[in-house]
Order: structure tokens, then sequence, then C-alpha cells
């Protein structure tokens, strides 16, 4: 999430002592730390260092389980959170989120998780599309200005 407006930043911090608390409140869990990207979106994880480390941390054995929020928090197109899943699944680790219930290590779990993946790559490119056509829309001539401006959409 990004941490660019006060009101995020409180946000950023409701959640980790959120998650703090909630890992705390059950005895057989022992924290490995928090693992944010402050100010990263997008649809894939290039660029996201934390993610990165966490999958290392994972890879590395120093975690067995990985708590998270949501789905859309910890991959933003199916194909990388399948990946994802898959990689730590062989490794015995369960990812948790939290939103949607669901647990990896769970018979239901990939099968949930690739019909909830798949919707939130969905929501996150039809944000990005709704944003193009705002700018689109903002820059196209107006009607008596002789204003006129190309655009090119890749």
């Amino acid at each position: 999430m990004s941490t660019d407006t006060d009101e995020q930043a409180t946000s950023y911090e409701a959640q980790v002592e959120h998650y703090t608390k909630y890992i705390k409140q059950n005895p057989a869990w022992e924290s490995a730390g928090i693992y944010a990207d402050d100010g990263i979106s997008g649809t894939n994880t290039k660029n996201r260092v934390e993610f990165d480390r966490l999958i290392n941390d994972c890879m590395a054995g120093k975690i067995d389980m990985v708590v998270t929020k949501s789905i859309s928090r910890f991959a933003r197109n199916t194909l990388d959170c399948l990946k994802y899943i898959r990689q730590l699944k062989d490794k015995n680790i369960a990812v948790y989120f939290e939103k949607e219930s669901i647990n990896t290590l769970d018979a239901k779990g990939e099968v949930m998780l690739t019909i909830m993946a798949s919707l939130a790559q969905q929501e996150s490119e039809s944000l990005s599309q709704n944003v193009k056509l705002g700018l689109q829309y903002r820059y196209q001539p107006r009607e008596g200005t002789g204003l006129h401006h190309t655009f090119s959409w890749v």
C-alpha cells in the first residue's frame, strides 16, 4: 500500500498493529516480521523488494506461514499469485489470506485462490483502464477551443 498521505500512513500503522495482535493471539505462531512494499502498485511483482525478501526468507526456511490481508495485497495478477503460492506450497509453506479466509494448504485453497486471484487481477486492470480513459477524456479537444492533443496508449 502507498503511504504518501497521512491517512494512508495511519492505515499502514493500523494494519501493522492489527497483524501484530493477530499473530500474538495464536500461541502456536511467532512473528517473523512485517514485509511491506510501501507505494508500490501495479499488476506484477517487479520492483517489490519486500515481497522478494519475503519469498527468499520462505525459501531459506525462515518462515513457514505467510499471513496477508488479501489476495490483491499478495500479488496483483493471477500468474504471479499462483506461481508464488505453488512455489511456497512445494516447501509446505502456507499462505493465509485473512479477507478471503483461504489457507493455501487446505484442499479447497488452490481452487478458491485461482478464482479470487483472477478477480483481483481483473479489478486491478479495470482500475488501470479507468485511469487511462479518464486521462484520455481529459485531453480530448474541447469544442470551440481549437486545442488538439494526440496520444498513443500502449
